[in-house]
């Protein structure tokens, strides 16, 4: 859906892309949504499903993910991100992202960022947790969850994880270079 002209500018674009089983759990609740009359059926264990079928509102999870991997390979203008990295050592992505960009944060500038982004301020913040959006409704579910990595094993029984991770390696298997942490 995006325009030709986009590529041809060179515009830049920062993707980010979450482990599929954390992405499924977090998204299942964002499915309780109302969006203009639509909604999808929420709850992890029936949108795992719908995951695993493709059957969700926004897409394939693995097509949108291993689409924007390998246009990064021709496309040096996108910075491909991965959420685990960011948790785990915000400040060196920081660094990696400012670089892409050709930034000249300062030390000061760079730690208001960090301290900007972390999962619990953005949650509170207006601008990022969507609650000024009217489609959504903030009774039913929020927009930011919990932001951890690895609360997926809080909610897959073992069978469920096994099921996943066979459905997972039959579609990421043509995209071996694509590397997820917290899968297994």
């Amino acid at each position: 859906m995006i325009p030709k002209s986009f590529w041809e500018q060179k515009c830049r674009v920062v993707y980010v892309a979450r482990n599929a089983k954390d992405n499924a759990v977090s998204f299942s609740t964002l499915t309780a949504w109302t969006y203009a009359n639509q909604s999808q059926e929420s709850g992890t264990a029936t949108y795992r499903d719908s995951w695993t079928e493709r059957v969700l509102l926004f897409g394939s999870w693995y097509d949108h993910v291993t689409d924007w991997w390998e246009r990064k390979q021709s496309h040096p203008e996108i910075h491909y991100m991965f959420f685990e990295d960011m948790v785990e050592d915000t400040g060196r992505e920081i660094d990696k992202l400012s670089s892409f960009l050709g930034s000249n944060s300062t030390a000061a500038e760079k730690e208001q960022i960090r301290h900007l982004v972390q999962f619990d301020n953005m949650k509170k913040n207006d601008m990022t947790n969507y609650s000024s959006c009217d489609e959504m409704d903030f009774n039913i579910s929020r927009f930011m969850r919990k932001g951890k990595v690895g609360d997926w094993k809080n909610h897959f029984t073992l069978a469920q994880n096994e099921q996943f991770d066979e459905d997972y390696m039959k579609k990421m298997k043509k995209n071996a270079s694509l590397q997820f942490r917290t899968i297994v």
